[in-house]
Formats: C-alpha cells, sequence, structure tokens
C-alpha cells in the first residue's frame, strides 16, 4: 500500500475511533434503533456508525466499496454485520471513484463533486488523486435482499442524489450529510424525499451528537435554516422522519 495511502487510513481512523466520539454515537442510536430493528450504513468507511447501531441492537447492513477500508472491514467488523463492498446508486453496475488518499473520507462517486467541492470552505487542502472501479447497487435491491430498514444513513460526499434516485419506496428514517458549502446539493435531496413521502425533519450539527431541535420540523424550516448558515459552518447529518399523522 503506498505510504499516502496509508497515512490517510490512519487519518480516518483517528478521527472517527475517538472514544468521546464513540461513546455519542452509541448513546445517540439507542435512541433511535430498537433491538432487531434492521439500518443501512451506506458509505460506512471505518465502520464506527455500524458499531454503533449494533451496539443498539439493530441488524446492520454495511456498504462501503473503498479500498483498503472494505478490507478493514471485512477484517474487523463483528461477524453479524452484513458487509457489501460495493457502492449505492441509481443502478446496478460499474462506478468510478475519486479518491483521496490523504483525506479517503471524502473520495466520491459524484463526477462534479470534487470540483464544487475544492471551492468551498475546508476542502482547499483536498487532492482527488486517484481514480477507482467500483461495483454499484442500490436501495431497492438491498432492501429486496435484507427487508424494509428502520434507518439508512447515507454519507457519500455529494453522491446522495443517485443513492436516493434508487430508492422507490418510503422507509421510516433517513440521514444524509450535509455541507453548508454545498447547500443546493441538500435542497435537492429534501426535494426528492418530499416527493417519495410526507416527511419530518431534525439536524445533528458537527459533532454535537444531539438533535439540534427539540421537534421534527417540515422540510421549508430546514431549506430556510440551511439558507441561513454562513458556508464556513460545521456540516452536519439531516435526518427525515416519517410523518405520522399523514
Amino acid at each position: 500500500m503506498q505510504p499516502r495511502v496509508w497515512l490517510g487510513m490512519i487519518r480516518s481512523l483517528a478521527i472517527y475511533y475517538n472514544p468521546v466520539r464513540r461513546g455519542q454515537l452509541r448513546r445517540f442510536y439507542a435512541n433511535l434503533l430498537r433491538p432487531g430493528d434492521l439500518a443501512f450504513d451506506i458509505g460506512a468507511h471505518v465502520g464506527n456508525r455500524s458499531r454503533a447501531m449494533r451496539a443498539a441492537g439493530a441488524r446492520v447492513v454495511a456498504c462501503e466499496p473503498q479500498q483498503p477500508f472494505a478490507g478493514f472491514l471485512r477484517h474487523s467488523l463483528p461477524r453479524d454485520v452484513v458487509l457489501v463492498e460495493q457502492a449505492v446508486g441509481a443502478s446496478e453496475g460499474v462506478g468510478r471513484m475519486s479518491v483521496s488518499s490523504l483525506h479517503p473520507t471524502v473520495s466520491s462517486l459524484s463526477a462534479s463533486f470534487a470540483a464544487q467541492a475544492s471551492d468551498a470552505p475546508g476542502f482547499g487542502h483536498v487532492r482527488w488523486d486517484r481514480q477507482q472501479e467500483v461495483r454499484m447497487t442500490t436501495l431497492d435491491r438491498l432492501i429486496a435482499q435484507h427487508g424494509i430498514p428502520a434507518l439508512i444513513k447515507i454519507d457519500v460526499e455529494g453522491f446522495e442524489q443517485e443513492v436516493l434516485a434508487g430508492l422507490s419506496q418510503p422507509v421510516p428514517m433517513l440521514s444524509v450529510e450535509y455541507l453548508p458549502g454545498l447547500r443546493d446539493r441538500t435542497f435537492t435531496v429534501i426535494a426528492m424525499l418530499e416527493r417519495l413521502a410526507s416527511y419530518r425533519f431534525n439536524l445533528v450539527v458537527g459533532e454535537e451528537g444531539a438533535f439540534h431541535w427539540p421537534d421534527w420540523r417540515g422540510a421549508d424550516a430546514v431549506r430556510a435554516w440551511l439558507a441561513d448558515l454562513p458556508e464556513d459552518a460545521p456540516s452536519g447529518d439531516l435526518y427525515a422522519r416519517l410523518d405520522p399523522s399523514a
């Protein structure tokens, strides 16, 4: 393995296996998932969220195509976590991932993400220096194979729209990463979810480890909140939950 790839992997492990962060994630997912629930971790990377979901008692399907991380997960995840060494997109087939060796957490299958992100705050030091060919599956295929999940976590660096294009039915809850410097991508994701079903929304900002709002709000509230964010604000996760009153 090239030295830059090793350094990138060590960087990711140091970031995501921070003991404080691990504890926050476990407590957070324990409030979202019940024992026996099915959860999909799309873009599992080093598997920290898969492990937190499993600690909550969930049955976990983890999807990660990027090497060497898929290999790391194959040897380190608990045996009852189902590892799918494929990317998730709009259709099955083969895709090309733009990889950042030193910052592998921002590797992406989106052809436009690297160009847009390079001008966004926080990405000026990132270089996408190689390509990796990956196999692709869809959320619909995963559901056909494993069942309807209680939660789908999606963290795929600008490829969220393509992932959701491969989902034809509502699921109880899902999350996607948002980037204030690329908020138009999140607006598109919200519109896709609105077409799929009636959802309510909440946010986790940065590494807060808890929901930002005390209640779940409509899509317009999320759009207004995102529109007011400065571009250099922390990124986070947008959660969508089926509206029980709909």
